[in-house]
């Protein structure tokens, strides 16, 4: 099924790339990502952009600071214009970005589905899903604000997106593995990890497939309205301990700048 393959913890930085770094890290990224496909194939360059410590490594070899949640965008930003003009010749495309970027995500895919001979439509709308599963289903305090999806010739495909908490000053990345798809919402997640900020809401549980379906039985019969008011009237249920999920990858970088001895594992 599809998986979350792991997700990251970082503090938030704002500012812009140089364009000296931007094209450095063009021209890095292009010749590592060639280097790889030619050598181990586009699956594996997928395996690697999906997990969160490989991913943030990359952003750190193509000269981005080692734990900014800047990373990300430029990471993203980069390989979208390195790897654009050589799609024919690799078979690797890059979709979206941040902001009004990861809007055109869709229309990017059908538009590669239609060069290459792959499903677009199916393709923007598991873009869509995707995004959705943890922007809603998954509540747990980040916005969505980036969502790139990079998508192979044959059809599969790694979705890394980023949310951001601006009370804490801290982003969250998401990163996501095509393997296999069967729902979206009953369990797509091996596992969801993070530092502990409060009560997580997790929809896409597949224990809390009773939850979902009483929900859309709910709207259909009362509307959002009658809903708000009985919820309200209703008095918090007795929390019950569920056995913990698996561990995925998880990466938490901390906010300091300088590298300290603390932060090396040999």
């Amino acid at each position: 099924m599809v998986q979350r393959a792991g997700s990251a913890d970082l503090p938030l930085h704002g500012g812009r790339v140089p364009r000296w770094l931007g094209e450095r890290m063009t021209k890095l990224g292009a010749v590592i990502t060639q280097a790889i496909v030619i050598e181990y194939g586009r699956d594996e360059l997928l395996r690697r952009l999906a997990h969160p410590f490989w991913f943030q490594s990359f952003g750190c070899v193509m000269g981005m600071d080692w734990h900014s949640s800047g990373i990300t965008t430029s990471v993203l930003g980069a390989l979208k214009r390195g790897l654009t003009p050589m799609a024919g010749e690799l078979g690797v495309h890059v979709c979206g970005g941040r902001g009004q970027s990861s809007r055109k995500t869709p229309d990017e895919l059908i538009a590669v589905g239609n060069r290459v001979g792959i499903d677009g439509s199916g393709l923007a709308t598991t873009s869509r899903l995707v995004a959705k599963v943890d922007s809603a289903a998954v509540q747990d305090g980040f916005d969505l604000y980036l969502h790139g999806f990079i998508v192979t010739d044959d059809g599969k495909w790694v979705v890394v997106q980023q949310g951001m908490n601006g009370d804490k000053r801290q982003a969250r990345r998401y990163h996501w593995i095509s393997e296999g798809l069967k729902s979206f919402v009953d369990s797509p997640h091996a596992a969801i990890e993070g530092r502990g900020q409060g009560e997580i809401v997790n929809l896409a549980d597949h224990r809390a497939e009773a939850s979902r379906k009483g929900q859309l039985d709910l709207l259909a019969t009362l509307g959002p309205d009658r809903i708000v008011r009985k919820v309200i009237a209703i008095e918090p249920a007795r929390k019950v301990k569920e056995p913990a999920q698996p561990m995925l990858p998880h990466l938490v970088m901390p906010a300091h700048h300088d590298v300290r001895e603390e932060d090396v594992n040999m």
